[in-house]
């Protein structure tokens, strides 16, 4: 990049950076401001503008700050006030949105629950936010009561909140009527350093992790992405499918519109083909992405009003290189801007001139440090140093942490620790570990590696599951690829493996062909697994653990087609050939 282009690329993010610092007032660490405030601000400035959107239900700002208003007295009624925690199960609905906002009003904090979580990962999701009260959807109530007996709460705690009349009936005590009674009053003012809502992200041991997001946090992000990234106003319209408990959605759907005064579009969850027709039915301008929805979508038939829409900007992260130009082409998106972000991290990265491939520049105290790539054990020099990467090459993560860039942790402590790493280039300097692997590009630039523990050694060799998935996702007859190293008898290290949904034009000869001619030996998926479904997250990321567990073992995979590339062709691994495999007589060469 040249002088010239880096000169546009700083004045297009600070122009864009401008909007939010005008709002700096709010952003003061002590202020009262948090998502309950801008809620009764909008309130004032647009009362008759939309505010939320789903199904055929409109709320204004005004009708939406009444009803946290009665939400905010239902809970007060019942005790809930300042410090307290309260549980939110629930799909994605206003009233998500509505409860989440007045326990804030209150003081309190939400615990935002996974919806697809069940049995120990729930009771311990539950647990560890110590709620006063646990609020969940009639549709999640069944899940719970399963679990009821194990919970220190008491039933009569355990409240579930109707989608509508007439939806799913539930034995717990119903909120609606109990809402509609309750007496607007004033509450308890925010704080921002206060917390405002738990995320959980995902631990090391499968169990979730609770990471709490202060009212300051939330509106930095909110700022941010409302005013810098989507460069929202009041006559937009968000378009959000992703789930409300995820970090993107709170700060890059409802955050941004509460910063904007932009109306939010809600799928209860997202649907590739119904896609179209909602961002035509709502209006949308600006939609969020992440993970693999944007090649979902590329996937699907082509249809009319998938070019006749008011798109503008898309926001997200996962739009990998490979598709991005395909994608804004054929759907006809003027702009796509990537972020980085971990939910919990203090390093957030943002694309702001749409360069594919890339999630944005790294900021000062953002270093890519030296490390194994499979483990991601910092290198250190002789003298407990660690070393940052060159242009071109791959490094861990690391954001400083000090009074601006705050590491606020998790609710275990022991948690939190695991993250913080000490003496990274200087004695005393304290650093968050992402956990994330990124390639370090001129300018400042950086692109998305893997996570650690994604990227494997095979044969001497580091690999990159990210880098080979975008190779296979050109083979003919490939929908979506997803890699990752599995285990075999007598080798050290993992060998690759590609879990592949297809298309009915696929051939396994001609994918061995493929393979061997576009990718080195050591980079080559050895094992192949053919389906027709992937299995994802509810954000959209490939699911990896539970595909490593089941390899290449017939018993465990089931009716999926599996394969073992030996001397340039996929054999069919049935019992014997996998008994060949399991005894180290036949292995990856």
């Amino acid at each position: 990049m040249g002088l010239s282009a880096r000169l546009r690329s700083t004045l297009i993010e600070l122009k864009a950076t401008g909007r939010t610092l005008r709002h700096a007032r709010r952003l003061i660490p002590g202020s009262r401001w948090g998502a309950s405030e801008l809620v009764r601000l909008n309130a004032e400035r647009y009362p008759g503008r939309p505010a939320i959107l789903y199904l055929d239900q409109r709320l204004t700002w005004g009708e939406l700050n009444q009803a946290v208003d009665r939400y905010a007295s239902f809970f007060a009624d019942r005790g809930v006030g300042q410090g307290d925690r309260v549980s939110l199960i629930m799909d994605n609905r206003p009233d998500f949105l509505l409860i989440e906002t007045a326990l804030g009003r209150v003081g309190a904090t939400a615990a935002l629950i996974n919806t697809n979580l069940t049995r120990e990962p729930l009771i311990h999701a539950i647990e560890i936010g110590r709620p006063k009260l646990c609020v969940l959807g009639t549709e999640h109530a069944a899940r719970v009561r399963e679990v009821a007996s194990s919970l220190s709460l008491p039933e009569a705690a355990l409240l579930a909140q109707r989608e509508e009349p007439g939806g799913p009936s539930s034995d717990f005590e119903e909120m609606n009527a109990s809402v509609a009674r309750a007496v607007p009053r004033r509450h308890q003012q925010t704080k921002s350093g206060d917390g405002m809502c738990f995320i959980y992200t995902s631990g090391t041991t499968g169990l979730p992790k609770a990471a709490i997001i202060t009212h300051h946090r939330f509106l930095l992000a909110a700022h941010v992405f409302g005013l810098t990234v989507h460069q929202a106003s009041p006559e937009d319209v968000i378009y959000v499918t992703l789930p409300l408990y995820h970090s993107s959605a709170q700060w890059a759907g409802w955050g941004a519109a509460c910063t904007s005064g932009a109306a939010l579009a809600l799928r209860r969850r997202f649907s590739a083909s119904a896609f179209w027709d909602d961002v035509e039915r709502f209006g949308a301008t600006r939609f969020t992405y992440i993970g693999e929805l944007c090649r979902y979508l590329l996937n699907q038939p082509e249809r009319p009003n998938e070019r006749t829409h008011r798109l503008q900007i898309g926001v997200g992260n996962g739009l990998r290189p490979d598709i991005w130009e395909r994608f804004t082409g054929r759907f006809n998106i003027p702009a796509m801007r990537e972020f980085y972000g971990a939910t919990e991290g203090n390093a957030p990265m943002f694309n702001i001139e749409g360069r594919p491939g890339m999630v944005g520049r790294l900021r000062p105290g953002q270093i890519l440090v030296r490390c194994d790539l499979e483990t991601g054990e910092l290198v250190r020099d002789q003298r407990g140093r660690c070393r940052e990467v060159s242009i071109g090459e791959t490094g861990l993560l690391l954001g400083r942490i000090n009074a601006v860039t705050r590491f606020d942790g998790y609710v275990d402590e022991q948690a939190t620790s695991k993250k913080v790493v000490h003496g990274v280039l200087k004695v005393g300097d304290v650093y968050f570990n992402s956990g994330d692997l990124l390639v370090r590009h001129e300018d400042g630039w950086a692109s998305f590696a893997d996570r650690v523990g994604d990227t494997f050694r095979f044969k001497g060799e580091n690999v990159s599951t990210n880098e080979v998935a975008e190779v296979l996702n050109d083979a003919p007859g490939v929908l979506e690829s997803n890699v990752y190293g599995v285990t075999v008898t007598g080798m050290e290290g993992r060998a690759g493996m590609a879990s592949l949904n297809v298309d009915d034009g696929f051939d396994i000869d001609a994918f061995a062909s493929f393979v061997t001619e576009r990718l080195p030996a050591y980079q080559r998926p050895y094992f192949a697994r053919v389906q027709r479904q992937m299995r994802v997250t509810q954000t959209l990321k490939h699911q990896k653990v539970e595909y490593r567990r089941e390899a290449y073992d017939p018993r465990l995979v089931g009716e999926d087609k599996l394969y073992f590339l030996d001397e340039g062709s996929y054999l069919p691994i049935d019992d014997a050939l996998y008994a060949r495999l399991s005894s180290g007589e036949l292995a990856p060469r």
